[in-house]
């Protein structure tokens, strides 16, 4: 029988145990024991499916993934104990020396210093293309490129990419087509559906929702995602079975949480839009984003993350930030609480200006994740902070 994204979400479980719990429980063990040597050699030689050693499976960690594959529509999926150990973990596994990745130019900075600092070190480079013109991306490919890289939408710009064109691409190039899709989360947007071989996931954002937890989770087609997993495997990149707890428990609430995101996100855009002290707003379902028509296309929603530039530069968004009374001041997103950024000087602060500005952050540009209060307090404390810039 097939179920619904949001029925999904809560019935995909591992099976019982001799106490038949309603609500699976968290098993915190670094080992699993065996019946005899033979049913040991049948596992170690991946004869007989089962848990061995909490690095490589573990109950909580496999509910996990096959919730996220089962919603992404992926033929499997391997946990990492962070979202950028998810992304380092699936180019290690997949690159050789040698190898060259073409990426869309607007990306996480931990994922702009991994391409540009540290997979080099390695002979592995990247070519960037702009997300305002995808279509630069197959110009960039070369005899020795193996992976199409991009996150949609963007972080911190929430720029949207063309998931069709790049999954086109790909096939038509015989290249994988790897998407970041932490601020879609696999309720709001499936990239497989468009092409996409491989969908990351940081599950430390939307999918815990409550900035609790850090974990990461990369799904797809399932002679990539073997490569990945042992890769994971051999190199401790585990994801901890409470971790993985706590996450497949939050996403038994995800829709529900997404829907007032996004919903709240939407009214927010609006007013930002309208304020005299804010030059610019980018929203994916605001009909000003340029391409609010794809967004559309894609997503189901337009997501929790908002961008937009105060008027007055780096001082005036300073004095923006320092006004700030109810919303928190920090890095992370997908939060429960509502989180201003100022990208510039935080999460892309290693970029340098000429990099930041290729992507769009300015000094004034403030990324806005919007969080579960009442949208009118959100909205009020905005309000408030931009009339003493």
């Amino acid at each position: 029988m097939s179920h619904k994204l949001e029925t999904k979400a809560i019935r995909t479980q591992m099976e019982r145990s001799q106490f038949s719990e309603h609500s699976t429980p968290l098993h915190l063990t670094s080992s699993f024991v065996f019946e005899d040597a033979e049913e040991m050699r049948a596992a170690f030689a991946e004869e007989k499916k089962r848990n061995i050693y909490s690095r490589f499976t573990n109950p909580n960690t496999s509910e996990l993934v096959a919730k996220i594959a089962d919603m992404e529509g992926a033929e499997d999926g391997v946990s990492f104990a962070t979202g950028m150990g998810a992304v380092f973990g699936t180019f290690a596994a997949l690159l050789n020396s040698g190898d060259h990745i073409v990426s869309a130019r607007s990306v996480f900075g931990s994922t702009h210093s991994m391409l540009t600092k540290f997979l080099p070190k390695w002979n592995i480079e990247t070519s960037y293309f702009d997300v305002a013109s995808p279509q630069q991306a197959e110009d960039l490919i070369q005899p020795n490129t193996k992976i199409i890289y991009a996150e949609t939408p963007t972080n911190p710009g929430v720029d949207v990419l063309d998931l069709r064109y790049l999954g086109d691409l790909a096939q038509k190039h015989n290249l994988i087509l790897v998407i970041d899709n932490c601020f879609a989360t696999p309720y709001l947007q499936q990239p497989i559906k468009f092409g996409a071989d491989l969908v990351i996931h940081s599950a430390t954002k939307l999918i815990d929702g409550q900035g609790r937890v850090l974990g990461g989770v990369t799904v797809g087609k399932k002679d990539l995602i073997r490569e990945i997993y042992l890769f994971a495997r051999n190199t401790g990149s585990a994801l901890s079975p409470f971790n993985a707890w706590i996450l497949s428990k939050s996403m038994e609430t995800l829709p529900v949480r997404v829907d007032r995101h996004c919903q709240s996100a939407l009214t927010l855009a609006e007013f930002l839009e309208s304020h005299p002290k804010v030059n610019w707003v980018k929203y994916p379902f605001l009909k000003s984003h340029p391409e609010y028509e794809l967004a559309k296309k894609q997503m189901s929603q337009g997501g929790s993350i908002i961008a937009f530039e105060v008027e007055g530069g780096l001082s005036a968004g300073r004095d923006f930030f320092d006004n700030i009374k109810m919303l928190s001041l920090s890095s992370n997103l997908g939060d429960s609480r509502t989180i201003v950024t100022h990208p510039a000087s935080t999460t892309h602060s290693k970029l340098s200006l000429t990099d930041r500005e290729a992507v769009g952050i300015t000094d004034g540009m403030v990324r806005l994740s919007v969080g579960l209060e009442h949208p009118e307090d959100i909205q009020n404390d905005l309000a408030q902070a931009l009339e003493k810039i």
